[in-house]
């Protein structure tokens, strides 16, 4: 079905940022647009949803050029559910921005950046041709470049430079192996290129061009050994900058994974190994180095490396119920890790550091806040009923069904490394009394106002409430997964709706 307004998400995004710079001088007008204009992208979110849920998979052909010859975007399920997160996680982001951003960084155009970079994540996940996607990866990078520059300071610009050249030599790689897929098949169309890739003789090249994908992809969302970028740069921005990175950016190097390796490339028994290893050694790294770690936000880096891990580990698998899995838990990941990394905020707000040997007493002084604090670290774990648990439940069934007993063992790892590593954080920072030589450390968070607090703590209730609903109500959650699920493994439907009926 045709429907033009699904570019919406990614046009109004353009639109507020424009607007925005026409207000340079007047910070909280741009304050106020920020706010207002992810609310209405979020409604457009739930839009779109419903009406992919209901009306199935929805096109909008750019220029009246037919595919695939002009640029497709389409919006299925997936893409509409990733752009509906998006959504919700860019509304968190930007009322704890209000508050939680320095007036001097929103000078220089934080607001209008984050809103060019929330623009480039919706355009990845709507386009339908390879080659936009990587521009839409492009703009992406030069957003968060900017937002992790903004201030200057010399941690700052020390992970800045490590996250741009790493996402550079992943850009470099995705754009050959673009090259070699259109010097494969004459066609830069997904939809095209999967029914094409099946007829092109030499398989060996294929299989590079994969392999390249894999790696360019797998750098961008920091799959072993192609992570260490992530944790040297996650926590030196501010914390909504990270949390916008730790939740989202990442994960739409694992939508593209799950889109390209579905859609153009059917794993092969080699292809499936690989990912077998790095998904356990993603597990195994990135658990056991949250183990090692006394600072919260670089603790909380190595989580996010640990858990796309089960994101990789359902790919591996290959079948309905895993990528189920592995769908549920990217649903949650991508809304628990934005609320880590604005805990970690409010954290620094009370506390003034990040370091757990002077943190402690959290509870006592703000015990509504911390038990607040508590579900979002629970959701983590996954301890039931919160969304952390069901995703696995998945991923051991597909595990045990396709004999996958290495990938069950290192979830087991990881799981009880990520339970100790929050209960540690829990016991260190909010139960503990505070250390004697920090008692005296200044409250930021006790002096600011009434209003300057909501914004901090709103957010955090918002993305909250959303982590309880994906876990206290599993079973929509799970339908909406195992129908994406289904749509991956059978992409006839998608290429039917790009390309029309086959003759």
């Amino acid at each position: 079905m045709t429907d033009n307004k699904i570019i919406l998400p990614v046009i109004t995004h353009l639109l507020v940022a424009v607007v925005q710079i026409f207000f340079w001088r007047w910070i909280n007008t741009q304050r106020i647009l920020s706010i207002l204009g992810n609310l209405v992208i979020l409604l457009m979110g739930v839009a779109l949803f419903i009406k992919t849920w209901t009306s199935g998979i929805l096109t909008m052909q750019t220029g009246s050029w037919e595919a695939p010859f002009g640029i497709t975007m389409v919006a299925d399920v997936f893409s509409s559910l990733m752009v509906l997160l998006t959504g919700f996680a860019g509304l968190a982001v930007s009322i704890f921005s209000a508050a939680g951003i320095s007036e001097s960084r929103m000078k220089y155009g934080y607001f209008p950046i984050l809103h060019f970079l929330l623009m480039g994540l919706n355009g990845a996940f709507l386009t339908g041709d390879i080659f936009n996607l990587y521009v839409w990866f492009e703009v992406i990078i030069i957003a968060s470049f900017v937002l992790m520059t903004l201030g200057g300071k010399k941690p700052q610009m020390e992970g800045a430079i490590n996250y741009v050249v790493m996402n550079l030599l992943a850009s470099v790689i995705f754009l050959t192996a673009i090259a070699i897929l259109y010097g494969l098949t004459g066609s830069l169309n997904m939809a095209d290129l999967s029914l094409k890739m099946e007829l092109v003789e030499n398989r060996g090249l294929v299989h590079v061009a994969a392999l390249m994908f894999f790696v360019g992809f797998g750098i961008k969302s920091a799959v072993f050994p192609l992570y260490f970028w992530l944790p040297s740069s996650y926590h030196t921005p501010p914390s909504a900058i990270a949390a916008i990175f730790g939740g989202l950016l990442t994960k739409v190097g694992v939508y593209a994974l799950l889109r390209v390796f579905t859609l153009i490339f059917i794993p092969s028994p080699f292809i499936s190994t690989v990912l077998v290893v790095v998904a356990v050694m993603t597990l195994l790294t990135g658990s056991f180095g949250a183990l090692i770690q006394r600072d919260i936000r670089k603790l909380f880096s190595y989580l996010i490396v640990c858990h796309i891990g089960y994101m990789i580990a359902g790919m591996s698998m290959y079948t309905v119920v895993a990528l189920t899995g592995a769908l549920f838990y990217l649903i949650h990941d991508i809304i628990v890790k934005t609320n880590l990394f604005l805990l970690g905020g409010v954290i620094h707000k009370i506390k003034g550091t990040m370091n757990m040997d002077s943190l402690g007493g959290i509870y006592s002084g703000y015990p509504k806040i911390s038990l607040l604090m508590a579900v979002v670290l629970f959701s983590i774990i996954g301890i039931p009923p919160l969304s952390g648990f069901w995703p696995k439940v998945y991923l051991f069934e597909a595990g045990f069904t396709t004999g996958s007993y290495v990938l069950i063992l290192a979830i087991i790892v990881a799981s009880f490394v990520t339970l100790f590593v929050i209960g540690r954080v829990w016991v260190e920072v909010f139960w503990q009394e505070t250390p004697p030589k920090e008692i005296d450390r200044q409250d930021f968070f006790g002096m600011m106002s009434p209003a300057g607090k909501s914004m901090l703590i709103v957010p955090v209730v918002l993305l909250a409430a959303v982590s309880l609903y994906i876990g206290f109500f599993a079973e929509n959650v799970i339908a909406v997964s195992r129908h994406i699920a289904r749509e991956l493994m059978d992409t006839s439907p998608y290429i039917e709706a790009v390309l029309g009926p086959a003759e």
